[in-house]
C-alpha cells in the first residue's frame, strides 16, 4: 500500500509541442531526477518535429495527433486516461479548444517568447514575435509564463522575465536571449505550479 501512495502523490505532466523541443528537452530533463513530478507523455501536431526524436531520445512516450484530434476530444480524453496533472505548452502553435481548457482548469500553462500584453495574439510566434519587437523600436522584450484559456497568449500571467533588445540585433540574436530566459525559467515554475497541485485521486 504504501507503494501505491507513493505513486499517486507523483504528479503526471503532459507537454505539448510543435517544434524542435529544446524547452520540452529541458523540462524533461529537469524533471528525470524528481521525486514529486515526472514527464510522462510528449504529444505533437506535426510528424516532422524536432521534439519526437528528443522524446524518444530521452525515453518518454511520445503521442501524434492532428487537429480534428485536438478540437474533437481525443486530445483531451488521452490525457484524461493517463491522468495527467499538468500540461505544459512548450513551442504548440493550436489553439486549444474550450472544452480542453474546462477539463484541466488552472491545469495547462504555456511560455511565450515576449513581454504580454504586447506582442501576443494569433501568428505571433517564433521569429515573427521577435521581428515584431525589433520593428517596433522596444528597448527591452523577455518571456511570459501564464496560465492558458480559450483565446491565444490571454491566460492569467505567472511569471515574466526581461531582456534587452540591443542595438543591431536580428530576429535570430534575439531569439538567442530569449531562449536562454525559457531554459532557465521555465522548469522552475513548472515545478512550483505542480508542487501546488492537490494530490492526485
Amino acid at each position: 500500500m504504501a507503494g501505491r501512495s507513493h505513486l499517486r502523490s507523483v504528479k503526471r505532466i503532459a507537454i505539448l509541442a510543435s517544434g524542435s523541443g529544446s524547452n520540452a528537452q529541458r523540462l524533461i530533463e529537469h524533471f528525470a531526477g524528481s521525486a514529486g513530478a515526472q514527464v510522462v507523455l510528449v504529444g505533437c501536431d506535426q510528424p516532422a518535429a524536432g521534439v519526437l526524436q528528443r522524446a524518444w531520445d530521452l525515453g518518454v512516450p511520445s503521442y501524434l495527433f492532428n487537429a480534428a484530434d485536438l478540437r474533437n476530444g481525443t486530445v483531451q480524453r488521452e490525457l484524461q486516461a493517463l491522468r495527467i496533472d499538468l500540461v505544459v505548452l512548450a513551442g504548440f502553435l493550436r489553439l486549444i479548444p474550450a472544452d480542453l481548457v474546462n477539463a484541466f482548469p488552472e491545469r495547462i500553462v504555456n511560455i511565450h517568447p515576449a513581454l504580454l500584453p504586447k506582442f501576443g495574439g494569433k501568428g505571433m510566434y517564433g521569429h515573427n514575435v521577435h521581428h515584431a519587437v525589433i520593428a517596433a523600436g522596444e528597448q527591452e522584450s523577455g518571456i511570459t509564463i501564464h496560465y492558458v484559456n480559450e483565446r491565444y497568449d490571454e491566460g492569467e500571467h505567472l511569471f515574466q522575465a526581461t531582456c534587452p533588445v540591443l542595438p543591431g540585433d536580428t530576429p535570430d540574436t534575439l531569439a538567442a536571449r530569449i531562449h536562454a530566459l525559457e531554459h532557465a525559467h521555465y522548469p522552475a515554475v513548472v515545478e512550483k505550479l505542480v508542487r501546488a497541485l492537490p494530490p492526485t485521486p
